[in-house]
Formats: structure tokens, sequence, C-alpha cells
């Protein structure tokens, strides 16, 4: 289809275009998991933090920000309120200390416990309304989106 006017070019793009899709659907479940994550004083992107850093063994700021898909200054400012609310432990590393390290505490452990609960609540609700999606494929192209 080639456009022949703005509002033809404007009409094409809100009717075929991926990218705005995705903003509005991502945008909608992530005020869906604020509101459930809300009682726990987190935020659907504190949620995943705290997420990726239960693990045996710390990881480094830019490896978590690396599994976020996110950017390593934005990454260390989501950390910030975790830190100050004494959820997560950000230290030197022992071999190079150019390099932080990022783990839960001990009252992160507890909130992620926690908010694992408020996390499949939302998470149901969502699923509820794809009932007919298959959530394999859903979940495939969302990575293979990921991974370009």
């Amino acid at each position: 289809m080639n456009p022949t006017s703005p509002y033809e070019a404007a009409r094409m793009v809100a009717n075929n275009c991926l990218c705005l899709r995705v903003q509005r659907a991502s945008r909608a479940i992530a005020r869906h998991f604020d509101r459930a994550f809300r009682p726990l004083d987190l935020n659907n992107w504190q949620f995943s933090l705290l997420m990726h850093l239960c693990r045996p063994t710390p990881l480094t700021v830019s490896e978590l920000a690396e599994k976020l898909a996110m950017d390593r200054t934005t990454t260390t400012a989501n950390l910030k309120p975790l830190e100050r609310r004494g959820l997560v432990a950000i230290h030197r590393d022992d071999k190079d200390a150019r390099v932080k390290r990022v783990s839960l505490t001990d009252a992160g452990r507890a909130v992620l416990a926690e908010a694992i609960e408020h996390w499949r609540t939302a998470n149901d609700a969502i699923v509820a309304r794809l009932r007919d999606v298959d959530l394999g494929s859903l979940h495939s192209a969302l990575k293979t989106i990921a991974a370009t």
C-alpha cells in the first residue's frame, strides 16, 4: 500500500505498525503489574530486577542491565530505591574495584517471596484474557523480537 496523503499514511501506520502495537500492549501490561505490586511498594521494573538477582552468585550491574535489555545507567537508577530500602546490596567486586556487583538481601528475598503471589495473580489475569491465543507462539515471537 502506497499512501497518497498524510492522513492515509497515518492510518496505514496505525493499522500496521508492530512498534505501536507492542508499545501499547507493553504499557497496558506494565500498568497492570504496577497495580499488582503497589501494596509492596514495588513497580514492575523493580520486581524484574529482584527476580533477576534471585541467584546464588551476584551479577554485575552490566550483566543485570544486559539481562533486562536496559542500559547500565537506567539499571543503576532503578537499583537505587531498592538499595535505599535495603532490598539489594551493591558492592565492589573483590577482583576489580571498578566493577559493581548486586545481590539480594534477606529483606529483598522476603519481599520477592511475597511479590511472587502478586505476580501470579496479575499474570494469570492477563493469560485468562488471552484464552484464544497460543501462548507458546506469543512467547516465541516476543523472544525473537527481543533477540534482534
